[in-house]
């Protein structure tokens, strides 16, 4: 390091990295883009790269595994967007200009970026830290002119502010949000006493309490109680778009807010007292209930106690309904997931799950339908129509995975299996169906038409493992037959393109092939993730981003992915990085970095398969391990650490043999490749083993 460098540190009591190292770690990431609604604007959600040292540093409260900025009253060290730019998708697939978000304080911090149903209008929450002014740290709702860019706070009075701890807002319709906020009559944080208010009393004498895994800042006392209600209790209020400001219902600890597609009701889940010390508050007691949107409660769907039996055993769940949400398909259907097995994994039972439906507001004595029984745990559910819903349900111990094809109008319909596999098998993997949005505002399974062709056709996106690397597709898939016809996949020479969403007018009710429009992403080992709109039936693709590469010093740097065998014979890959220039004849061994994870599989095969692409572009985060390319160091990311429980084995009953082979294996690969020195044997695998945790 330099004078100036030296006297930086002086100063600040920080020492920089070297100046190819912060070149890296400064470096703009690439904005996020968000459509709207009518897919005829693209917001550019601008971003940095890392967060400063005054937000990692600013005060938090740890209470029942939730990490809250006291400050802000929102989750602690929240990432945030530093602009907006809106630009018009226009008709040649070609973006207009960009057109500012402005209106907000200068060095603004900006969260929860949302599209009003209509998309003319953009929320989005706005943050000022400033010293002196310890009300400007909290978060305000701010509203923008989705065409003329201009912003405005959505209430004049500057007290009303997001508790943001759990939740934000959400539309409730074109005009009106519903938004957590925190209480005006709340006052100064509770103080803890010296003296306690009484003995801590645990007691396991029904044995009901299973410890759960990896659980940690607890609620200790009643003094962290008062602390967890004081930042998490919120009130909801109805803000419309001309300022007025309207209760809605009472203060307590709301976690989720989700309107009805046909914005008639609220479903909402809020936590309450008694709090447990044993589990975090995701299982804490739960009630939830529907609201009409004009604050009348409808009906209380569940009450749950506190979820502190929940065995520790994987696809075990919390008893009782469970996964309540909307049906995005129907005005205002509920649907929900309760467990046959109470729960626990280790009993055996048929069915297992049980999916049911129920409108909002059943008639007297309407009792909830059926919709599916499973015998694996449900996953999810991809809605379509009364014809159509794909449900998924998994199976840890048998690495299975099955997706129904279920007809929730058609009581008549037997439910059939679309796909059942083991998803350790990733080369078997059919993909996901590709969704659209509803004229009221929800994803549902875009429906696919060919011209002079009655047949109803969906689109699946897959990731495309091959042994070669990762080629992604998509796929015309008949629903009735399971006949499938391969209508693009990636350019598997030199780039690496995936499917991103659907471009198309919101509401339709099918689409046809020859109109279709993707969004697409395309990069290489050199070139930056650039987006496309790939259009049909000539499938001209058309640039939409012209994004500079953020780390030009890196741009020629090397990458292969390689392959190599464990002791045992299990087939492993890595992706081995060299920095720009550099030539194994003149320049020798480099020292080495390894980054690595290990991951359980129940087979070799599964384990040995190839994961990733050789043709993706080296994106590189403030904290990656690819940034010591430019102190010349080789990198050798993601190193398979496979810890294969095969039969009845477990995984960790072989768990230290199987890692430390794992990565025996990488650095003699490495050695013998003459890119590292053997010396660096032992230290190499030391540094695999603790990066392994």
């Amino acid at each position: 390091m330099g004078t100036a460098g030296a006297e930086s540190v002086q100063e600040s009591g920080f020492q920089l990295p070297a100046p190819e190292l912060r070149e890296i770690v400064d470096a703009p990431a690439l904005p996020s883009l968000s459509f709207s609604p009518q897919r005829d604007k693209i917001l550019f959600l601008k971003r940095s790269s890392l967060l400063p040292l005054v937000e990692l540093a600013r005060p938090e409260e740890k209470l029942a595994s939730a990490k809250i900025d006291v400050k802000c009253n929102a989750k602690s060290r929240m990432p945030f967007f530093t602009g907006i730019g809106i630009h018009r998708l226009l008709p040649d697939d070609s973006l207009g200009p960009e057109k500012e978000v402005h209106g907000y304080p200068d060095g603004a911090k900006i969260n929860f970026v949302s599209w009003s149903p209509d998309g003319k209008r953009i929320a989005f929450s706005v943050r000022v830290d400033e010293e002196d002014n310890v009300s400007s740290c909290k978060l305000r709702v701010w509203i923008a002119d989705a065409e003329t860019g201009e912003a405005k706070p959505l209430f004049e009075s500057p007290d009303i502010c997001l508790n943001a701890v759990f939740g934000s807002f959400v539309w409730v319709n074109n005009s009106t949000l519903l938004i957590f906020t925190i209480p005006l009559s709340r006052r100064d944080p509770p103080k803890k006493t010296m003296v306690p208010l009484g003995p801590k009393i645990q007691s396991n004498e029904q044995k009901n309490i299973i410890i759960s895994r990896m659980t940690d800042n607890l609620l200790k006392d009643e003094y962290d109680e008062s602390l967890f209600d004081y930042y998490t209790t919120a009130q909801l209020v109805l803000g419309s778009l001309d300022g007025t400001a309207k209760d809605f219902g009472t203060p307590a600890v709301y976690t989720t807010v989700e309107p009805s597609p046909d914005q008639k009701y609220v479903l909402i889940t809020s936590i309450h007292r008694p709090y447990s010390y044993k589990v975090p508050c995701a299982r804490f007691s739960q009630k939830v209930q529907v609201w009409t949107t004009d604050g009348k409660l409808v009906r209380e769907l569940c009450d749950l106690p506190p979820a502190e039996d929940i065995p520790v055993c994987y696809n075990s769940v919390r008893e009782g309904m469970r996964s309540i949400s909307w049906r995005a398909d129907k005005p205002s259907t509920l649907y929900w997931v309760e467990a046959q097995d109470r729960g626990d994994a280790n009993v055996e039972v048929s069915p297992r799950d049980i999916i049911y439906t129920q409108p909002a507001e059943p008639a007297e004595g309407e009792k909830p339908e059926i919709l599916h029984k499973l015998d694996l745990r449900f996953r999810s559910v991809s809605w379509c129509d009364d014809s159509l819903a794909l449900v998924n349900e998994t199976w840890y111990k048998t690495s299975q995975t099955r997706t129904w094809l279920v007809c929730p109008g058609s009581k008549d319909v037997a439910p059939r299996v679309l796909f059942d596999r083991v998803f350790e098998n990733v080369y078997s993997d059919p993909g996901s169906p590709m969704m659209t949005r509803t004229s009221t505002g929800t994803n549902v399974i875009a429906k696919i038409k060919k011209e002079n062709d009655e047949q109803i056709y969906i689109l699946l996106n897959g990731r495309g493992f091959t042994p070669e690397g990762n080629i992604p597709f998509l796929d015309l898939f008949d629903i009735n037959t399971g006949s499938k016809e391969r209508i693009w996949e990636s350019n598997k020479e030199k780039y690496f393109e995936t499917a991103v969403a659907l471009v198309f007018g919101q509401g339709e009710e099918d689409i046809n092939l020859n109109q279709l429009k993707i969004l697409t992403s395309k990069e290489s080992k050199t070139e930056i993730t650039q987006y496309h709109i790939l259009s049909w039936p000539l499938k001209k693709s058309s640039q939409i981003t012209n994004f500079p590469h953020p780390y030009p010093t890196l741009a020629s740097l090397q990458k292969e992915m390689i392959k190599y065998q464990r002791k045992d014979g299990v087939p492993l890959t890595a992706t081995l990085y060299l920095p720009p220039g550099y030539d194994q004849s003149k320049d020798g061994p480099l020292p080495c970095l390894f980054w690595a994870y290990p991951e359980d599989y129940k087979s070799k095969d599964a384990a040995g398969q190839v994961r990733g692409s050789p043709n993706e572009f080296s994106g590189m985060t403030p904290t990656s391990s690819l940034i010591f390319l430019a102190r010349r160091f080789a990198v050798l990311a993601g190193p398979s650490i496979p810890i294969i429980g095969e039969g009845d084995k477990l995984p960790n009953d072989r768990f230290v043999e199987q890692l430390v082979s794992s990565a025996e294996a990488a650095v003699e690969e490495v050695v013998r490749r003459g890119v590292g020195l053997p010396i660096l044997y032992l230290n190499t695998t030391a540094l695999v083993l603790t990066l392994g945790f």
